[in-house]
């Protein structure tokens, strides 16, 4: 059976890892966490990756709840890679717990750098400084690659201590409130009423009232739709009117829209 990568991604960094591990590795599928939350895919593999992104110093909400589904399967060797823009904290740990209460082990679990995606804390960062994350990124993704062809069982990556202490204690907090962060976001008068944030939210948060996004009080806070606006639309809260938009340069609209590309 195929080693079956599962990835969750807003302005694909995390599906631009999964597919660039993948055809590192080889006689891998990726499928897409949303499309399996949808119930469009079902959990086979017996060899299982997790590429997410960082939320708030944590582990997203959908990938916890696509965790409680292994505990059925029992996977004999389940590692995870996690996209951050610096700070990945606890988040490896984190998971590594959640796992544990399920009879599961996270056999390895990896950190990646990328351009920021979180624009309330302002744009993802010069061009050149995205292009050496990215150069950085593939040569790690090699390496990881290498550990995961071999098996190789290990401590998981972290932050230094006082991140996972500050920031752990800053998801605990923050964690309960996420689903109505989506109170800050709103639509200005470029709004041409296309419909694309609604199709690229992975957890279907967003209505059209009128031709106009409302948010349901389930975000997520992947920023997808604020990121995908053609129209650059969308805001969230005073600032982000002046910040540039963020995608992978490598993924395109489609990819998202349809959630689960194969490797090129």
């Amino acid at each position: 059976m195929k080693t079956k990568i599962y990835y969750l991604t807003g302005t694909g960094n995390s599906l631009w890892v999964a597919r660039t591990l993948a055809r590192e590795l080889g006689e891998v599928e990726l499928a897409s966490i949303a499309d399996w939350r949808q119930g469009k895919r079902t959990i086979d593999s017996k060899v299982i990756g997790l590429v997410f992104p960082v939320h708030i110093w944590g582990v997203p909400r959908l990938i916890l709840d696509f965790v409680k589904e292994l505990k059925a399967l029992q996977p004999d060797y389940v590692f995870a890679v996690a996209v951050n823009a610096g700070q990945v904290a606890n988040t490896l740990g984190q998971l590594k717990k959640v796992l544990k209460k399920s009879g599961l082990n996270l056999s390895s679990g990896f950190e990646i750098k990328m351009p920021s995606n979180y624009i309330p804390w302002g744009g993802p960062g010069p061009k050149e400084k995205q292009k050496q994350r990215f150069a950085s990124a593939r040569k790690k993704i090699s390496g990881i690659a290498a550990a995961i062809k071999a098996k190789n069982k290990g401590p998981v990556e972290k932050g230094p201590l006082w991140q996972r202490i500050l920031f752990t204690l800053f998801y605990k907090m923050s964690f309960p409130h996420i689903p109505k962060m989506d109170r800050k976001f709103w639509v200005d008068e470029k709004c041409n009423q296309c419909s694309i944030c609604s199709k690229v939210c992975p957890v279907e948060n967003i209505t059209l009232q009128e031709g106009k996004p409302t948010w349901n009080q389930r975000c997520e806070q992947c920023f997808a739709c604020l990121q995908w606006c053609p129209q650059e639309a969308i805001q969230y809260g005073k600032k982000t009117p002046q910040y540039e938009r963020y995608h992978h340069p490598e993924v395109k609209l489609n990819d998202v829209l349809k959630f689960s590309p194969s490797p090129k």
